[in-house]
């Protein structure tokens, strides 16, 4: 199994950009399709976006489409997540999941192998 580590997280201004890591460390890193969820307080945990075990594709939620960019560098085993004009709603707590399967592209969320504990993103309006 995977084991995942954030990092980056922190207070920002309205409009201002954040770019989130997250390292990975145990199995092979490249074997995994990559996903980006995020958590408010008081609602779910929300998919952010998800990339391919290559990086050669990536996937992101409406919510977020056109501000938010995942990429992965296989070398240094660790995906980042790039947020810019940020928005309060965006406040949240961010983790980032490891799947096997890349069913992450396709909703399936049930085969998520890890998780990471989380980094805190706030954003003030």
């Amino acid at each position: 199994q995977v084991q995942l580590v954030e990092s980056g997280g922190g207070l920002v201004q309205a409009g201002g950009s954040l770019r989130l890591a997250c390292a990975a460390s145990g199995r092979t890193f490249s074997s995994y399709a990559m996903a980006w969820f995020r958590q408010a307080p008081g609602k779910e945990r929300d998919f952010v976006g998800a990339i391919s075990w290559s990086g050669g594709s990536s996937y992101y939620a409406d919510s977020v489409k056109g501000r938010f960019t995942i990429s992965r560098d296989n070398a240094k085993n660790t995906v980042y997540l790039q947020m810019n004009s940020l928005k309060p709603e965006d406040t949240a707590v961010y983790y980032c999941a490891a799947d096997p399967t890349g069913g992450v592209h396709y909703g399936d969320y049930d085969y998520i192998e890890s998780w990471g504990q989380g980094t805190q993103v706030t954003v003030s309006s």
